[in-house]
């Protein structure tokens, strides 16, 4: 097996809580830098910009996942993952569909925009991307795997926006494939503290909104080659693949 060093919560220009530096060429530079193998591109309630950073890292050796971070019906976050552009875009539709129509107003939440290889802006998003959809999580889930994609409750530790804080437990029905914790959270203690059982990966990630946090918390993969299927098999901890938080 090849270790990977992977983070699965970044996000770009287009979140608008984001610094308006995190731009693809930027995320690509600095994930390279940083040692970085795998990256997600994990946008609120948007997979729009993925195309770009991929593209962008075309050539680099860095392996860019599609996806994004959901904000459900109960104000609950996720990461979403998908492996392939059909599926992108088809859960970008639901997202569409989902996403309440209220303007984004960037003097308060910030600026929400698309931009190419060259840092030129193609788009701003007018409705504001930060708002829970008007769908619950387990309906979010199930639409994920539906498109073969990867589910993974984000920030479980936090106060606000986790699935402890706002349901206060892991619903038995709910099909998660790995849970994320906070870059400054003890595996261990988390653990513990909501009685997360081993058969349940855990991950870090940085949840990056500004350069210099990508790559602050990374999950190691171990792996034969870096393919979306073998992530699936080590996040469910299958055929000999499997994930360690870095230390």
């Amino acid at each position: 097996m090849k270790k990977y060093r992977a983070d699965l919560h970044l996000h770009t220009v287009l979140s608008p809580c984001a610094d308006l530096e995190m731009s693809p060429d930027q995320l690509v530079r600095l994930a390279k830098k940083r040692g970085i193998d795998i990256i997600a591109i994990t946008d609120h309630n948007s997979t729009r910009q993925c195309d770009m950073v991929r593209k962008v890292a075309e050539g680099s050796g860095l392996i860019v996942i599609n996806g994004c971070e959901v904000n459900s019906r109960e104000e609950v976050h996720a990461l979403c993952l998908f492996e392939d552009d059909y599926t992108r875009n088809e859960f970008q539709k639901f997202l569409d569909h989902y996403l309440p129509k209220l303007p984004n107003q960037p003097e308060y939440s910030g600026y929400q925009i698309l931009v190419d290889e060259n840092n030129g802006i193609t788009e701003e998003i007018p409705f504001f991307l930060g708002n829970g959809l008007d769908v619950g999580l387990e309906e979010i889930e199930k639409f994920t795997h539906q498109l073969n994609g990867l589910f993974i409750p984000a920030h479980i530790d936090r106060p606000i926006n986790s699935i402890f804080s706002q349901l206060g437990f892991l619903p038995h029905e709910l099909h998660v494939d790995a849970l994320q914790i906070s870059r400054q959270s003890d595996e261990a203690h988390i653990r513990r503290l909501y009685d997360i059982h081993d058969d349940i990966t855990l991950i870090k990630a940085s949840d990056a909104h500004y350069p210099e946090d990508i790559g602050s918390a990374c999950s190691v993969f171990f792996l034969n080659e870096p393919t979306f299927q073998e992530i699936r098999w080590a996040l469910n901890q299958k055929n000999g693949r499997s994930v360690k938080i870095e230390a």
